[in-house]
């Protein structure tokens, strides 16, 4: 895709977090990896629903600003990229049960996952990031135990954030991070998690390592 395409694109993707509730006002940013070290990155401040083309900022990975007012959270984004070679785009929005599982279950380092086959073979393990003040290094510092191991992560008392290879994986992971996490929220209403025999979990976790790392 080239550089208008990547632009319209990140453009369209935050009009559908916005329309899926997996962010509100000014909130989340969206980032992509450009040639010669450049980042596309949203500006602060703006509601993604308004959010126009002509308004998005540019840095270097080593954050030179060249243009625009870019996001508050680039530390963030620039530990993605500086951590996995294979990162081309990074998502961060904040998705509602997403958040809320990190602030009723503290104790949790991973999302329960041994319940749902479709957690496994669609996002692996996915941790839940220890809580790190927004919009400083020390985000970024939190996540670099994670990473390029986890591409989908849940950022205690703050969000999620995912990233791929294109625009279209790092959106549909944080959909999927979502959808995953209403169901399990149910299911504790419901009477509680009941995970898989262990025998099931370790074939769907071989089945996941067959598929290789992209969230689906």
């Amino acid at each position: 895709m080239d550089e208008p395409g990547i632009l319209k694109s990140i453009v369209e993707a935050c009009r559908r977090l916005h329309e899926r509730n997996l962010l509100a006002a000014a909130d989340g940013n969206i980032s992509c990896r450009l040639p010669f070290n450049r980042i596309a990155i949203t500006p602060t401040g703006v509601n993604k629903v308004k959010l126009r083309v002509e308004e998005m900022a540019f840095m270097q990975l080593n954050g030179l600003v060249i243009k625009g007012k870019p996001s508050s959270e680039r530390l963030m984004h620039q530990a993605v990229y500086r951590a996995c070679p294979d990162a081309a785009c990074v998502v961060h929005a904040h998705p509602p049960t997403a958040i809320a599982w990190s602030l009723a279950r503290p104790e949790l380092e991973f999302l329960p996952d041994e319940s749902l086959p479709e957690v496994i073979l669609a996002a692996g393990r996915i941790p839940i990031v220890p809580y790190a003040r927004p919009g400083t290094a020390a985000m970024g510092e939190a996540l670099a135990r994670f990473l390029p191991q986890y591409r989908l992560m849940i950022l205690a008392r703050h969000g999620a954030l995912c990233w791929g290879e294109t625009i279209e994986d790092a959106y549909n992971g944080i959909e999927r991070l979502e959808h995953v996490c209403q169901i399990l929220k149910s299911a504790v209403e419901l009477g509680g998690l009941h995970a898989l025999p262990e025998g099931e979990v370790t074939a769907l976790r071989e089945l996941r390592a067959k598929h290789g790392p992209k969230i689906l």
